[in-house]
């Protein structure tokens, strides 16, 4: 039997997927819109919110393997590969809420001007957390469906659809797996000769 997130894992990860894109489409156009104090209430909250939510569901989902479902052996760089990207976006996504309170902060104390250097300097910590936020998301969408074409397990472990995967037998797909193996092992290499 397959090992599958539980279904409080399943419901964290899909049910975030909502609230990051209500927050993408809800964002403001123009730093002016928060003079009107029930916009401004409403961001705080939402962040605030935002944020809870994004350290509940890291301190959750740390307990689970990287690679929960996987029915082949995963090489360690992959492994670390792939923490590095969930903690980087995990990076992103806690700055996100944290910068738009120091947004909202400094905008009632009086920094309106973008060009101030403080609020400047914030607002692009908060430009640049969604940006790279939205790059390590479409890194972890192809590698979930490069993992579902592989069929190594990973994807049926958290995706409700799709999920009946059997490892591959695809000779194309063998030959591209091969190669990525033999990079993994090639980065295992260079990692264990510079520590020795």
């Amino acid at each position: 039997m397959k090992r599958q997130h539980t279904l409080p894992a399943k419901l964290i990860h899909w049910g975030f997927i909502v609230l990051y894109a209500y927050g993408l489409l809800k964002q403001i156009d123009d730093l002016s819109q928060l003079e009107d104090k029930a916009l401004l209430l409403f961001e705080v909250v939402f962040a605030c919110v935002f944020l809870v939510i994004v350290l509940m569901r890291y301190f959750y989902m740390r307990r689970f393997e990287t690679f929960q479902g996987a029915s082949i052996p995963v090489p360690k760089a992959h492994k670390i590969l792939a923490k590095t990207v969930h903690s980087l976006m995990y990076m992103c996504l806690i700055l996100l809420p944290l910068t738009g309170l120091m947004i909202a902060g400094l905008y009632t104390r009086g920094y309106t001007n973008e060009e101030e250097i403080l609020l400047g300097s914030v607002l692009g910590l908060h430009s640049f957390s969604a940006g790279f936020s939205l790059i390590l998301i479409a890194i972890h969408i192809a590698a979930a469906v490069w993992s579902r074409i592989k069929g190594d397990g990973v994807w049926s472990s958290m995706v409700p659809i799709w999920n009946d995967e059997e490892p591959t037998t695809n000779p194309t797909i063998l030959k591209i797996v091969a190669v990525e193996d033999r990079a993994y092992e090639k980065i295992e290499e260079m990692i264990s000769s510079r520590k020795n």
